[in-house]
């Protein structure tokens, strides 16, 4: 079977006024290109992120797209979303397993730390995410990660890998190659034309 690689989608941290628009959009242009959706903001309150999650969810689910909460735990049980994406400071595996169920996603951030991915998927992770693979406009870059992480990961384990990192069309059909099975797309769609850059990325990975 070819390698096929799909695009998970990190939301802007602005997801209010037209934002659930433009999701919708998005989603439709790909075709099941987009599988996943990460819902990311900061600043609000629990309450607060709710309201804003509560229609992009919906537009998640008509898409049949995974609907995955950054960071918090309590927020991704209280909306009984699909899963919850942790970074190294945001909790453990087993303990948001232990609060989400067996079925919730959960991803882990590992930077370019094959040590860290290891013990992520030890401790029962869904998938793994590594970066940053280029300099990226959404946030500031910490951990620089090479194509061959992602093929030595492929390699070795059955489970998930993430490349995220200031992917766009014109750079990401390497990592494809490499052996990402999903790559975290942001500013790369939401600056500019989503639906444009969702064909851009369809072109570029062959899809």
């Amino acid at each position: 079977m070819e390698h096929t690689c799909q695009l998970y989608l990190i939301s802007p941290l602005e997801v209010g006024g037209t934002f659930p628009q433009r999701l919708d959009r998005a989603l439709g242009a790909g075709k099941g290109l987009a599988s996943a959706f990460q819902f990311r903001v900061k600043g609000v309150d629990e309450h607060e992120a709710a309201r804003l999650a509560a229609p992009l969810q919906e537009i998640c689910a008509a898409h049949d797209v995974a609907f995955i909460v950054n960071d918090s735990v309590p927020l991704a049980k209280r909306l009984k979303a699909d899963g919850v994406h942790l970074g190294q400071s945001d909790g453990t595996v087993k303990d948001a397993r232990e609060k989400l169920g067996r079925d919730a996603q959960i991803g882990v951030t590992c930077h370019a730390s094959r040590h860290l991915a290891m013990e992520a998927g030890d401790a029962g992770a869904d998938y793994v995410a590594f970066g940053a693979f280029f300099p990226s406009t959404t946030k500031a870059t910490e951990h620089h990660a090479e194509p061959d992480l992602l093929t030595w990961w492929q390699s070795l384990f059955e489970l998930p890998c993430v490349a995220i990192g200031g992917i766009t069309p014109a750079n990401c059909a390497p990592l494809a190659k490499a052996g990402a099975d999903f790559l975290a797309v942001s500013g790369a769609v939401w600056n500019g034309d989503e639906v444009a850059a969702i064909e851009a990325f369809a072109k570029a990975l062959g899809q």
